[in-house]
């Protein structure tokens, strides 16, 4: 089975990227293998998402924020889809990518922002990871090798649920 780079991008790369990363790569069964990327990366990777990719069995060596140069250098792995999961962004000048990979743009509201009790933002966490959960899903039943260039374009742009 061919197995397929999926780039998650964010602002921050702290919360959402993450938690599509290690969601992909734990739920494909090898078919994606999964990376994350901001354009004005934390620095750290927020503690709920942490938690969650960790419940997850996720490596916990594989949990960091970067920045998304790191996948645009000529030794880096090839993407073969980048999904925006940000507004912001989706609205900013990405590098060129090699490859030509699939893009997509799942928006969903950031976690990480919300504001109260610990309990509370847990909630906002899991709520971000079933979303993100449902459009992961979706993209794996799909018959990838079996889509030409601009139908498997269309049917990942068509995949969102909040």
């Amino acid at each position: 089975m061919k197995s397929y780079n999926i780039l998650f991008l964010c602002t921050g790369n702290s919360a959402r990227s993450i938690l599509a990363e290690a969601l992909v790569t734990t739920l494909s069964g090898g078919k994606f293998i999964g990376y994350s990327a901001g354009s004005n990366p934390a620095g750290r990777v927020n503690p709920f998402a942490s938690e969650l990719a960790l419940a997850m069995g996720y490596p916990e060596d594989k949990l960091r924020s970067k920045n998304w140069d790191e996948y645009s250098a000529p030794n880096s792995p090839q993407m073969d889809f980048i999904i925006t999961v940000c507004d912001n962004a989706a609205n900013e000048s990405c590098p060129i990518w090699l490859g030509h990979p699939s893009t997509a743009h799942w928006g969903l509201p950031d976690p990480a922002s919300v504001e109260g009790t610990d309990a509370i933002k847990r909630e906002a966490f899991q709520k971000t990871l079933l979303a993100l959960k449902k459009n992961i899903e979706a993209l794996i039943k799909l018959p990838i090798d079996q889509l030409d260039l601009s139908s498997l374009k269309k049917a990942i742009q068509d995949i969102h649920y909040e």
